[in-house]
């Protein structure tokens, strides 16, 4: 698939700065800040590096995008019941099983969990808007980076085998010392012939297609090591993190034109079993054609062919991770 050849638009991103040396990062000179509800507060040390790019329109491309070589893949998928996606429980308890059930069949992991997920819209953020017994709404991304990192997404699965924290989504789903994911399940799933993968599933929840702020997503073989840097996120009880992009020249840009509610978007956020993954970071996945992708960058952009008046994009994002255990 030659995504350069492909009918395209092109998208404004905030990639990070060359100047940002691994010395600053190592001393958390470069961090964000996130709030009790999760949402921006402030970061240090991150300079953007604007870049316009083309980003083709996977609609018109001769072959879709795969979870397994790009690292994202749309589906579609009707809901299977009318949702309210601002009620906290209404998500928890009913959309929840349906985004375990699309990855599960989509990628065949025999145990599949949905942990998190946030809201997000320009204009809901800016009005204070919030999810009734949730956190507030979150605006869209405007930079590009990866939900976790070689250190991170290991850490996150075993942070989900304990009993959840102040800012977890499940604190008020799961009894008191109830925990999520079984740890010895967990610890079979990070043994060496185990397998995770953290997946999100993004869907429009808009009776319109998304015409704002649409999603951009990088194709994982794309990416080297170099392209790479990691940065803290503090939250109010726990520190995580996640990682930027140095801009290069390599990297190809894939969107959806008009993205519905009746199409979940599959953005892989970590998996074991890729190649950079495996490498501890010091091999790409085009070295190794045949493994499945470790992550793709993303971003939200301003199209600059957005009419005039268009309606505010509205998405949720469901953080899921599916297992594939050692055997016992």
């Amino acid at each position: 698939m030659d995504v350069r050849a492909a009918p395209s638009t092109k998208g404004r991103f905030c990639y990070l700065d060359a100047g940002v040396t691994s010395s600053l990062v190592a001393n958390g000179r470069v961090r964000t800040q996130r709030d009790a509800d999760g949402g921006d507060a402030g970061t240090e040390g991150v300079v953007a590096d604007e870049r316009l790019v083309d980003i083709a329109d996977a609609r018109r491309l001769e072959r879709a995008p795969t979870l397994d070589q790009e690292g994202f893949a749309v589906v579609a998928r009707p809901l299977e019941r009318e949702l309210d996606f601002y009620d906290h429980r209404q998500v928890v308890e009913a959309y929840y099983s349906s985004c375990r059930g699309l990855i599960a069949e989509v990628t065949g992991a025999p145990h599949v969990f949905a942990f998190d997920h946030n809201v997000r819209s320009a204009t809901q953020q800016q009005a204070a808007e919030r999810i009734r017994g949730g956190q507030r709404v979150q605006g869209p991304a405007h930079v590009v980076h990866g939900d976790y990192t070689l250190t991170s997404a290991p850490r996150r699965l075993e942070q989900l085998t304990q009993p959840p924290t102040g800012n977890d989504t499940l604190r008020s789903m799961l009894a008191d010392g109830e925990v999520l994911i079984d740890p010895e399940l967990a610890a079979r799933a990070l043994a060496p012939t185990g397998r995770f993968a953290l997946i999100n599933v993004w869907r429009n929840i808009a009776p319109e297609p998304v015409v704002t702020h649409p999603l951009a997503l990088c194709d994982a073989r794309t990416v080297e090591p170099e392209d790479l840097v990691v940065f803290e996120i503090h939250y109010a009880d726990r520190v995580g993190e996640n990682y930027f992009a140095k801009a290069a020249l390599r990297h190809r840009w894939i969107y959806w034109s008009g993205l519905t509610r009746d199409e979940g978007l599959l953005i892989k956020q970590w998996d074991s079993a890729g190649a950079l993954a495996r490498s501890e970071g010091k091999v790409s996945d085009s070295a190794e054609p045949d493994s499945p992708s470790s992550f793709s960058f993303h971003s939200a952009f301003d199209d600059p062919a957005t009419p005039v008046g268009a309606p505010d994009r509205r998405s949720i994002e469901v953080r899921c991770i599916a297992l594939w255990p050692a055997a016992r």
